[in-house]
This record gives structure tokens, C-alpha cells and sequence, in this order.
């Protein structure tokens, strides 16, 4: 991995920007409190005091140390949050920090002035510098958390930002989902063959006419008004699948057969919403062919580990072409990964592929549960 990629992945350049402008005001808060003292409390002050010394060998240094540790407890952090610790963990770390940042500030100071010639190694007094450390303690312990005070506050605001953003878009592909199948729906070939299969089950099935009508009805219903969540349970993605299988196979007949494979104990599982039937819509019309009049889709839904596996397979015409090949080919396949990469934050599978003895495709997605 490039430095360049390390910056990006690990710094966020916002927050170091945000840091070193609330330590910044700090150092001028104490910047103008010296001067009041100075002014107005002279026997409080002491006679050998020089503000070039002070800004150069203390607020400077303590400004680049400061700074640069807190980006190191920034960078932390976000591993914190990404790893789910526990707060009296996080809290414990802190507190450790806390006191690290101090005891770095002395050793910088202290190592400064040994080396610019401004105590002698002989001169060094260790307790002097633990004096020192102590003295400041408090002051480092309220200002190192007010900083991780922020830190978290910038990272949980980001993260709702994110979040509702990824919502937003979630909303906008649902309604594009909708709007693309029904547009698929009412194309007047569909349209045609439905009708058309109506019109002579009128003759010689009223019945199962009539039922065909209100699988076209409920379907298109569900469709345009129903399903606002962009997760629903399995057990109502599978009632909603059932109308499209129900006029399909009144097209298709004898030709088509669609087996189901679903594990009951996972039917309250949710998954996302209008997900099945493009999935089974793709699969017959690149299933069918010269070679193979009759197909058998198979949906499958099981469990594996801490994932939701969705299959659909069929036993049709293999594909000539990679899953990229047909994610940049196929409008309806990009729009799925589309919805997953924003529903799990890219934390899924999906793929498209010839099975292992090439007797047919198979379309694979896992999901956390």
C-alpha cells in the first residue's frame, strides 16, 4: 500500500485541521492570559519571563507535540469504532494516553533544552521534571479528552451524515427498482402474452383466468405502493415473488418449472426488498434457448455461518461471459449490486456463474443476517 493510500485510508485531514484550531485557540486563550498576568499581576510573574523563549521552547513545541499525537489518538479511534470495544476499554486506553501525552511533552522539553545548552546534563534534575509533569497533569487530562471529545463527536456526525446518505440513495434506487420493473412489466410484449393467455384460459378456465388478472393486479400493485422499506421480511419478498411466478408459468406452461428450497426458520429474516424477482427474470430470459425449450429454475435460501445465502439456478444455456462482463452488460444485475454495495456497505457477495459441471447458472448472494 502507498504512503498516498495510507493517508487517505488512516488520516482524515479535516480533523487534523479541527484539532489544530481548537488547540490553537487554547494557546491564544493562553497567550492573552499571560499577557493580563503580566500587566496587571507583576508580582505574580516572574522578573526573568521572555516571550520569545516562551512561544519558541514551550507553546511551540508543545503545539507540534500536541497536534501530532492527538492525529496518532485520531487514527486510533477510528480503529476503536471500526473493532466495537467495549467503553470501559476505550475509556481505559484514554486514560493511559492521557498520561502518555504528558510524559512525551517533558521528555521533548527536557531533551530541547539539554541539547540547545539550556541545563547541563549535571544540572538535570529528574525530580524536578516529574515535578513538572505533575504539576500539569489535571490541565493535560481535561484538554487531552476534550480532544477526544471531539474526535468521537466529528466521527459519529460523519457517520450520520453517511448514513443518511446511503438512505437517501437507497430510496432513490428503490423507487428506480419499481419504476424499471414496471416499465419491464408493460412492455407490450408482456402486456400481449398475458392478455393473450387470459383471453383463452376464458374459454376453458374462467377460474384460472380470473386468478391470473389478480396475480397481474396484486403484482403491479405491489410494485408501484407497497414495499417502502428497503428491507422486508424473507416471507413477504416470497408472497410478493409468488404473483410474477404465477403469470409466468401461466405463459410458459408445461416449459417452465420453479422449485423452492427455502429454510423456514429464516422466513422473519429480512432481505432487500424486490430482490427475487429480477433475479428469477434474468434467469429465464438468458435460460432459454435452441437447445434447452424446457427450464427449471430452482430458488434456494439457507443459512451459512452468520450469512443469508440467496441462490437462484437454473438449467439452461451457460453464460459466455465473466460476472464483470455482464454486470456492465446487464441494467438489472448493476442495479442489485448497486442496492447491496449501499445497503451493506460493500459487506455482501454476488455473482453470477456457470455451475461447477456446467449443466447451468447459478446466481449467488450472501447478506449478513
Amino acid at each position: 500500500m502507498s504512503l498516498t493510500n495510507i493517508k487517505q485510508k488512516y488520516i482524515d485531514f479535516n480533523l487534523v485541521l479541527l484539532l489544530s484550531g481548537f488547540y490553537l485557540l487554547f494557546d491564544i486563550v493562553v497567550i492573552g492570559k499571560i499577557a493580563y498576568m503580566q500587566e496587571w499581576m507583576p508580582r505574580d510573574f516572574p522578573k526573568d519571563f521572555s516571550w520569545p523563549d516562551y512561544l519558541v521552547q514551550n507553546l511551540l513545541f508543545d503545539y507540534i507535540v500536541v497536534v501530532s499525537y492527538m492525529t496518532l489518538v485520531g487514527i486510533s479511534t477510528k480503529r476503536f469504532l471500526n473493532k466495537n470495544y467495549s467503553w470501559v476499554k476505550i475509556i481505559s486506553i484514554h486514560t493511559i494516553f492521557s498520561l502518555l501525552i504528558g510524559i512525551i511533552i517533558r521528555f521533548v522539553v527536557d531533551a530541547y533544552s539539554i541539547l540547545a545548552g539550556r541545563v547541563s546534563l549535571d544540572e538535570f534534575s529528574l525530580r524536578r521534571s516529574i515535578n513538572a509533569f505533575v504539576y500539569v497533569i489535571d490541565l493535560n487530562f481535561l484538554i487531552y479528552f476534550a480532544m477526544v471529545f471531539i474526535i468521537y463527536t466529528y466521527y459519529y456526525l460523519k457517520q450520520v451524515k453517511e448514513a443518511e446518505k446511503r438512505h437517501s440513495k437507497l430510496e432513490t434506487q428503490l423507487v428506480s427498482t419499481r419504476m424499471k420493473m414496471l416499465s419491464a412489466q408493460l412492455q407490450p410484449h408482456f402486456l400481449f402474452n398475458t392478455l393473450n393467455s387470459i383471453s383463452v384460459l376464458t374459454d376453458i378456465d374462467a377460474k384460472k383466468a380470473k386468478d391470473t388478472i389478480a396475480d397481474l393486479s396484486d403484482f403491479l400493485r405491489e410494485i408501484l405502493y407497497n414495499s417502502d422499506s428497503n428491507r422486508i421480511s424473507l416471507d413477504e419478498e416470497l408472497r410478493i415473488l409468488e404473483y410474477y411466478l404465477n403469470i409466468v408459468n401461466v405463459r410458459f406452461s408445461d416449459h417452465l418449472k420453479i422449485k423452492k428450497n427455502i429454510d423456514e426458520s429464516l422466513l422473519l429474516k429480512r432481505v432487500p426488498a424486490l430482490l427475487l424477482q429480477p433475479l428469477i427474470e434474468n434467469s429465464i430470459k438468458h435460460g432459454y434457448s435452441y437447445d434447452h425449450t424446457n427450464l427449471e429454475i430452482t430458488i434456494s435460501v439457507y443459512q451459512e455461518g452468520e450469512r443469508l445465502v440467496i441462490k437462484v439456478e437454473n438449467n439452461g444455456e451457460p453464460v459466455s461471459l465473466s460476472h464483470a462482463e455482464l454486470m456492465k452488460k446487464g441494467v438489472g444485475l448493476t442495479n442489485i449490486n448497486d442496492r447491496l454495495k449501499n445497503l451493506y456497505n460493500g459487506d455482501y457477495f454476488f455473482e453470477v456463474r456457470n455451475k461447477a459441471d456446467n449443466s447451468g447458472v447459478e446466481t449467488i448472494i450472501k447478506i449478513p443476517e
